[in-house]
């Protein structure tokens, strides 16, 4: 009864929103955006008793789907990765400047762990 009177209340204060924006529409500073609330307040309104129905179908299907067969369904096995194929070998093609940078790094490291002893 309770999820009854949520969904009515929600579907009439929607519709009163829809209601609201229709008036805003057609004032003088109304705008297409406006026109736009129109459509969706009744569909948001809508959404509680449509999720009402649909949990009550899903525990339906489940109570008729669980009286059939008391086992569950097997569930597939997941079978192992495949190996790769050898790629290759990946080329050593670095960069002068990022060599430097890198090494600059590792001096920088260095420093830090002798400060930090």
């Amino acid at each position: 009864m309770a999820i009854f009177a949520t969904c009515l209340v929600s579907l009439l204060v929607c519709c009163g929103l829809a209601w609201w924006q229709w008036d805003r529409f057609t004032s003088a500073n109304g705008t297409f955006q406006n026109l736009g609330y129109v459509l969706q307040w009744p569909l948001f309104g809508l959404f509680p008793a449509f999720m009402f129905w649909r949990i009550r179908q899903l525990r339906q299907k489940a109570e008729a789907g669980g009286a059939a067969d008391e086992k569950p369904a097997p569930v597939a096995e997941v079978p192992a990765p495949r190996p790769r194929p050898d790629a290759e070998a990946p080329v050593d093609d670095e960069d002068e400047e990022l060599a430097a940078y890198n090494r600059y790094l590792r001096e920088l490291n260095a420093r830090d762990q002798q400060a930090a002893e």
